[in-house]
C-alpha cells in the first residue's frame, strides 16, 4: 500500500514512532525497574480472566478461572528454563520493537513481532470485563497496521536503506521498496 500526501506520511510516521515509544518504555521500565523482571506471577496469577455483562453478573466467586488458556500460561511460570526465556523475550522484545518502530527500521518485522506480543498478552490475559476490546487488542492492530502499512518507508531507515537490500528482504522484512521521490 502507497501511502501519499506528506501530512499523510507524516501521520503514519507519527503512529509508527508512538507505538514504538510505548513499546520501548514498557520495557525499560522492566529493565530498571526495582525488582528483576520476572513473568512468573502474571503467569499463574493474572491469567485467570475476566469476563463481563452478559456474559457474567452478579458475584463472581474469587478464583473463578474464566480464561480457557490459563492452564497454558501456568504451566510456563511452572518451568523454570522456558520462563526464563519468557523473560528476556519479553523485557529485551519490547526494547527491540520499541527501538525498530521508532528508528523506522526493519518495520514489517519489529511490527509483525510487535503484533503477535500484543496478540499473546490479549489471550493470557482474557480481560473482557468492559468488552472485547482491551488496550491488548488495540496495540496488536496499530501494529499490524503499521506493519501493512510499510510505515519505515516514510522518515524511517527503511526508507533510507531499501535501495541496498534484495527485494526479498525489502518486502519482508523491512517496509517495502522504497517510495519515490516526489516532485
Amino acid at each position: 500500500m502507497e501511502v501519499t500526501g506528506t501530512w499523510n506520511q507524516r501521520g503514519v510516521a507519527l503512529l509508527r514512532i508512538t507505538v514504538g515509544i510505548i513499546f520501548l518504555w514498557a520495557g525499560i521500565e522492566k529493565l530498571v525497574g526495582p525488582q528483576p523482571f520476572d513473568a512468573a506471577g502474571f503467569l499463574k496469577f493474572g491469567t485467570n480472566g475476566t469476563l463481563g455483562w452478559p456474559f457474567v453478573s452478579g458475584e463472581v466467586a474469587e478464583g473463578t478461572i474464566f480464561n480457557p488458556t490459563h492452564a497454558f500460561w501456568a504451566g510456563l511460570a511452572d518451568n523454570a528454563a522456558l520462563l526464563s526465556g519468557i523473560n528476556a523475550l519479553v523485557l529485551y522484545g519490547e526494547i527491540a520493537i520499541g527501538i525498530a518502530l521508532i528508528l523506522g527500521l526493519f518495520t514489517r518485522f519489529a511490527g509483525a513481532m510487535g503484533t503477535l506480543m500484543m496478540l499473546l498478552f490479549f489471550f493470557a490475559a482474557w480481560n473482557f470485563a468492559y468488552g472485547i476490546v482491551n488496550q491488548h487488542l488495540a496495540y496488536a492492530l496499530i501494529c499490524a497496521t503499521v506493519t501493512g502499512l510499510g510505515a519505515g518507508r516514510y522518515y524511517g531507515l527503511d526508507g533510507v536503506l531499501a535501495a541496498r537490500f534484495p527485494a526479498g528482504v525489502r518486502r519482508t522484512l523491512m517496509s517495502g521498496d522504497p517510495v519515490p521521490a516526489t516532485a
